[in-house]
């Protein structure tokens, strides 16, 4: 029988403080694996991009948005099987590992709520300046959406440097996710881990929100 290892929480920290994250090759694969693309997917915080329709949405703020509140349903939403595909890289290892970080304060979730039903959002692991996004799911249309640009609007006013979408997609390209080389990404990420920031958790999401569709105009 072979012998399988386990992977401390604290691996991936440091796994992504050096520009490397894991995913596993399928729900049901045993073990994890680490990569490092040679282009990476980042989404801009100094000039956010959101699509007209989105920012029009999100003033009339038609859905709860919550932090934190339920990051094991939030990991499960990402994992469920999609319309377009049954494939997921979220196994039980993964799983396991995320909801630890979470509890050991690295790994966030964003929350989309309808009638107190949770109907989408996003997680990912904040360290210094810098967060990695990692999925999002949605159960109602822009759910996810909107989770996402929560998050931006919550990173900026914290002062995050670098928002890692991983990948450069076409889901994505709508919010100006830009590819980085991987020589160009390593020396943001060294700038961001290392700046102040803070999610400033404290701050109502209401405050937020106006500070990045008022106070910093965004482009469309």
């Amino acid at each position: 029988m072979s012998q399988q290892f386990i992977i401390a929480p604290e691996t991936i920290i440091q796994a992504y403080t050096l520009g490397i994250f894991p995913m596993a090759a399928s729900k049901d694969a045993k073990e994890i694996q680490f990569f490092q693309p040679e282009v990476r997917g980042i989404i801009p915080l100094e000039n956010p991009r959101i699509p007209k329709k989105l920012q029009r949405l999100l003033k009339k703020q038609p859905f709860v948005i919550q932090w934190n509140q339920n990051f094991p349903a939030v990991i499960d939403g990402c994992a469920a099987p999609r319309s377009d595909t049954n494939e997921t890289w979220i196994n039980p290892t993964i799983r396991r590992l995320y909801i630890s970080l979470h509890m050991l304060g690295f790994a966030h979730s964003v929350e989309v709520y309808q009638e107190e039903n949770l109907i989408g959002g996003l997680y990912g692991v904040a360290i210094g300046g810098a967060f990695f996004g990692e999925s999002m799911f949605s159960r109602v249309s822009n759910a996810s959406k909107i989770a996402l640009c929560h998050l931006m609007a919550r990173l900026k006013y914290g002062n995050f440097k670098l928002l890692d979408a991983q990948f450069v997609s076409d889901h994505l390209i709508q919010f100006g996710v830009q590819p980085l080389k991987k020589e160009e990404f390593q020396k943001k990420l060294e700038n961001a881990i290392n700046n102040d920031s803070g999610l400033k958790l404290e701050v109502p999401e209401t405050t937020v929100l106006y500070s990045l569709l008022h106070d910093n105009k965004v482009t469309s």
